[in-house]
Order: C-alpha cells, then sequence, then structure tokens
C-alpha cells in the first residue's frame, strides 16, 4: 500500500512538495555526505533520523575536509542554491529554458547577486560557494564565450547539472519527454555524456511524478523509457533490486553493489578512482538510479525515501535532493518540522521559489497551448483536414 497522498495533489501542491522535499533532503546528507553508512551509523550512534550537526561538531570551521563549510544543523548546501538560482532563471525568462539561458540568466546571477550562504554563515556570491564543477560554468561562458549548447565538453562528468534541474521536471508537469528534452538543452551548458544524461531523466522523473495517479513504478517506467545507455542500465539494475526490498536498512548495501558496475567514482567515495567522473556511454552517476531506487524501497514516502537517501552515504545530500524532489512531486508530504528548521537554519523562504514556479509554470503552460493551436491550424490548411480546435 502506497503512502497517503501519493499520486494526490494539485499543480501548486506538487511544485511546493518538490521544491520543498528537495531542499530538506538536501539539508539532512550534507553533514554526511562523503562517509559510509557504516561510518554514519558509528558517529551518530545509529541511522540518522532527522537533522544534525555536523560531522566534526565545534571544530567544524577548521576541520578537513569539510571546512570551512557548517554542513549539518539544518543548512542546505549548493545543490539547494542551484535550484533556487534556476527558479529565478525561469521567474525572469518565463518561458522554456536553453543551454542559452544558462549564459545570459544563470552565470551573471551566480557571479553578481550576494545572497545568504548558509554553509557560510555569511552573504557572499553564490559563485564563492559552488563546487569546482559549477564554477565551470563562469569559466567556460563568461570568461571563455563558449557556445553554451557546447560548453558543458570538458567538465568533470558528475551529478553538478542534475541535482538543480526538479524546476525543468516540474515546469513540464506530467510532460517526462517535454522535462527530459528541456532538461538536455539546458544541461548541455554545464555537463556532457552520462552527466548530461542524468540530467535529463532527473527531471523526467520529477515531471511523471506530477501525473495524476503517480506511483514510484509509473516513474521509473517513464525514466526508463527515454534514459539512453549507462544510464538506462544502472537505473534498471538498482530498482530491479530495490523492488525486492520495503525497508531502507536492508536495501544499503544491496543498492550500492548494484550501482558499482556503472559507478566511476569507486568504493572509497573521498578518493576517485583514475577512471573517476570522464565521459563515457557505458557509465552513470550514481546519485540519480540510488535515488530512484530509495523511492522504490520507500514506496514513495518522503520520510523513508529521504532517510534512506541520507544514511547511504557518500553523496547523499545529492541523492536526497532527488528523492525528495521526487517523493514530493509525488504528493507524500514533507515533514513540517524538518521543513521548519531547515528553513529557519539556512534562512529562507522554502515556500517562496515554489510560489513563483508555480505562476512561472502556469504561463508557460498557457503559451503551449497557444504555441500548440497555431501548428494545429497550420498543419489543418497544409493539409485540407479540419482543425481539431
Amino acid at each position: 500500500m502506497m503512502p497517503k497522498g501519493v499520486g494526490t495533489g494539485s499543480l501548486d501542491e506538487r511544485i511546493t512538495g518538490a521544491l520543498v522535499g528537495a531542499a530538506v533532503g538536501d539539508a539532512l546528507g550534507g553533514p554526511v555526505e562523503g562517509y559510509s553508512p557504516d561510518q554514519i551509523a558509528e558517529r551518530h550512534g545509529g541511522r540518522v533520523h532527522g537533522v544534525v550537526g555536523p560531522w566534526n561538531g565545534d571544530d567544524w570551521p577548521t576541520a578537513r575536509p569539510i571546512a570551512p563549510y557548517h554542513k549539518g544543523d539544518g543548512h542546505v548546501t549548493d545543490d539547494t542554491l542551484m535550484t533556487h538560482a534556476l527558479v529565478r532563471v525561469y521567474a525572469g525568462v518565463r518561458d522554456h529554458l536553453d543551454a542559452y539561458s544558462v549564459a545570459t540568466h544563470l552565470v551573471p546571477d551566480l557571479m553578481t547577486t550576494p545572497r545568504w550562504i548558509p554553509e557560510l554563515e555569511a552573504e557572499a556570491l553564490p559563485l564563492q560557494r559552488i563546487f569546482l564543477a559549477e564554477k565551470w560554468l563562469v569559466a567556460r561562458l563568461h570568461y571563455g564565450h563558449v557556445d553554451p549548447r557546447e560548453a558543458g565538453s570538458g567538465n568533470i562528468v558528475n551529478c553538478g547539472a542534475a541535482m538543480y534541474m526538479a524546476p525543468v521536471g516540474l515546469v513540464n508537469a506530467a510532460n517526462p519527454a517535454g522535462a527530459y528534452a528541456e532538461a538536455l538543452d539546458v544541461a548541455g551548458a554545464h555537463q556532457s555524456s552520462y552527466g548530461r544524461e542524468a540530467a535529463g531523466v532527473f527531471a523526467a522523473a520529477v515531471a511523471a511524478a506530477c501525473a495524476p495517479g503517480a506511483t514510484p513504478d509509473s516513474v521509473v517506467a517513464a525514466c526508463l523509457s527515454l534514459a539512453k545507455d549507462g544510464t538506462r542500465d544502472a537505473v534498471e539494475a538498482v530498482c530491479e533490486v530495490a523492488s525486492r526490498y520495503t525497508d531502507f536498512e536492508s536495501a544499503l548495501v544491496p543498492l550500492r553493489r548494484a550501482v558499482a558496475p556503472y559507478d566511476t567514482v569507486g568504493p572509497d567515495y573521498r578518493a576517485p578512482s583514475l577512471g573517476a567522473r570522464r565521459p563515457s556511454r557505458l557509465h552513470s552517476i550514481e546519485e540519480l538510479p540510488v535515488a530512484l531506487g530509495m523511492l522504490i524501497v520507500s514506496g514513495g514516502d518522503f520520510r523513508h525515501a529521504v532517510l534512506g537517501s541520507v544514511n547511504y552515504g557518500r553523496d547523499c545530500d545529492s541523492i536526497a535532493t532527488m528523492a525528495g524532489a521526487v517523493a514530493g512531486a509525488l504528493g507524500s508530504t514533507v515533514p513540517h518540522d524538518w521543513a521548519k528548521t531547515v528553513a529557519e537554519a539556512s534562512r529562507l523562504d522554502l515556500d517562496a521559489p515554489a510560489r513563483t514556479l508555480t505562476e512561472v509554470t502556469r504561463e508557460i503552460f498557457a503559451r503551449d497551448v497557444e504555441r500548440r493551436r497555431a501548428h494545429e491550424a497550420a498543419y489543418a490548411t497544409l493539409t485540407g483536414t479540419p482543425c481539431s480546435g
């Protein structure tokens, strides 16, 4: 039996659930990112069940490898900063996006407008917080003047583009093929190979989750119908294994074992293999298949999916971001206490981006209808057939 609310909800509720859910997952996963399930359990005296403090306690300002970031205590990371930045791009463009939108709108946002950065506990340019794989956007597009459609080539292949593609899925709610195509275009400015593919598939997952009556199985089916190469193989393999489990504790090791053949990073997350993050048609990022696997294990329940993602470790803030976005889009309730803690600790209005994106999504859909009707009328004239509209 699926959790109450899964597969139901209005557009406004789905968008709010996805964006708030992504931020909450991000904040819960941040303090244990990079560690193994065993290390997490040893550090916390068992599994993580909510918001926790920094891994190194009060020594977080200087303790390596995390310093100077205050990960924990409900602080969101760059996953949420980038997601909210993309919402602002939609708010400016008020239409579908492409790679040129990244160059024209997203890059200046990262470079020129100071914002509160929770992990730095200060106001700063987002550019000063994002990882090198995201700084690539500025180097290639602003300084290098590279064609935005090709700028992602040469960057390390990771989840950097996929982690903030939930807004693309929401703008294309209930249209996974449209979300996939738009995300591939947008992500071309940032990533190549299976990193770009993951961005498209994640956006498709969010869009599929918004469909009335959607289930975890229907979301995965939509992803498999669109995904290519190693990404498709990894999603299929992980979700097949996930279907045998109903609790994340027993699924942690099997899901890692299932995704390992497709993951280039290797067993030691902080010491990647020499072949890590290089383009390939045979491989996949780890985060998306595991997030979808946790969605299956949990039956779509937000709390279960996110906690499974968090306790999986490794790049668990991004895994939990993705799982939280899809579970929230499905209609599963984001725990109010978690959302309140994250919003207050991060000094963010988590509902504001959702209100903005809902308004923009409605505008874009109305514009899509106009464009479609114009096309239908033109086609009817060309063929001499009555227009269905």
